[in-house]
């Protein structure tokens, strides 16, 4: 009888790999938004739900400050708990949702008096909550000229896609920004997109009204805001300096760093640590508990037919397919971060991911004239 399966409880550190990815645009993009800031009101941080302590950028606390701001959480339906076996048992089920329950618990308290949410783009309840916590925000502002929001955030965190669910939801138009599975689509900031029409909402309140429907002692019209609400989408602006290679791991398999930055068997090998952590039945359709990436990888290939002339598995194109459909949702649905109260202590005294601003700042700058310098002797080569 073979020995049960015991999964890794530690990835190995990997001091080699890349600890920036903080390009020019992302520089630029900060320094515009910091311009910007007297004409917005409030301010949209988004962070990615599986890494909700590794994505968050300290610049934007630092740089944006002065602003009212509220947290939001993307990619929840990719990051919430699904057991992996085909049948899930009522027992099964209510662990899940008592897990996901109290890690929101858990970040809300952590985040407290920032206001915290959670979004799903594909969950019209969640934009609908978003939306009316905007509404909500915007009346108390009562600006005649309208309301100006700003939706900031890591690269490739969701920050297009939740714009286009707001404007979806919100004014009933279909989309606006462009999204990719690969970070930098958006590149440069964009003009306000409305979300809210505070004429068209208050026209169909009136008409309820006249129709009998109620709606009376609302002030300053059926929405009660001053004007409409605009939404301005910006670059994703990556974190100058990774704190460890652990996090950056994390920030690569969640996409926030192009695929070529890190090697993809060093990120299949990374997925496969968590996948046996959760639960191996995640890939049991293509092999049995195995801590051997390179044995899954090429058992992927011959079932997926991903295969070389004369038969040979391609390995590097069946890890990067295994990360993207993990990232799809199609290979288990769980959080790369521990969202406990000790992670949550350990975190705040910036021990584990959570690197200074200034640390940040002067890694960031660094890594700009390291990548300027290799520009101008490039340059000097091919002359």
């Amino acid at each position: 009888m073979p020995p049960p399966f015991l999964p890794r409880l530690v990835f190995p550190t990997l001091d080699s790999l890349p600890r920036s990815y903080y390009l020019g645009h992302h520089a630029a993009g900060l320094a515009k938004m910091r311009t910007m800031l007297s004409q917005i009101d409030l301010v949209i941080e988004c962070r990615d739900y599986r890494i909700p302590l590794t994505s968050r950028n300290p610049m934007f606390e630092e740089s944006l400050a002065g602003r009212e701001r509220v947290v939001v959480y993307t990619k929840m339906d990719l990051g919430t708990a699904s057991g992996g076996q085909a049948q899930e048992s009522n027992e099964d089920k209510r662990a899940y949702s008592h897990v996901s329950n109290q890690r929101h618990h858990l970040l809300t308290t952590h985040h407290a008096p920032t206001p915290l949410l959670f979004a799903a783009h594909k969950s019209p309840r969640t934009t609908r909550l978003l939306l009316a916590h905007l509404r909500t925000a915007a009346a108390h502002l009562n600006n005649l000229t309208g309301s100006h929001l700003m939706i900031v955030g890591m690269p490739n965190v969701g920050k297009s896609s939740l714009l286009n669910a707001l404007r979806h939801e919100g004014v009933g138009k279909g989309k606006v920004a462009q999204t990719g599975a690969q970070p930098g689509v958006t590149r440069k900031i964009g003009t306000g997109v409305k979300i809210i029409d505070v004429v068209a909402e208050d026209a169909a309140a009136e008409k309820k009204r006249a129709e009998g429907g109620g709606g009376a002692g609302n002030t300053a019209g059926g929405s009660g805001l001053g004007g409409s609400v605009y939404l301005l989408d910006t670059p994703g602006v990556f974190i100058p300096y990774v704190p460890s290679p652990t996090a950056m791991l994390k920030l690569a398999l969640c996409g926030s760093v192009k695929d070529t930055i890190i090697p993809p068997f060093t990120l299949a090998d990374y997925l496969l640590y968590h996948l046996n952590l959760v639960s191996p039945a995640l890939y049991s359709a293509y092999h049995e508990p195995t801590n051997d990436v390179m044995r899954l990888l090429e058992a992927i290939a011959r079932k997926t037919g991903r295969l070389q002339k004369g038969g040979e598995p391609e390995l590097e194109a069946t890890a990067m397919w295994m990360v993207q459909r993990w990232r799809q949702g199609h290979l288990g649905r769980f959080c790369l971060d521990e969202v406990s109260e000790e992670a949550l202590e350990v975190y705040g005294r910036g021990e584990e991911g959570a690197g200074s601003v200034n640390q940040a700042r002067r890694a960031g700058k660094e890594a700009l004239r390291v990548r300027a310098k290799a520009r101008r002797a490039a340059a000097g080569g091919v002359g």
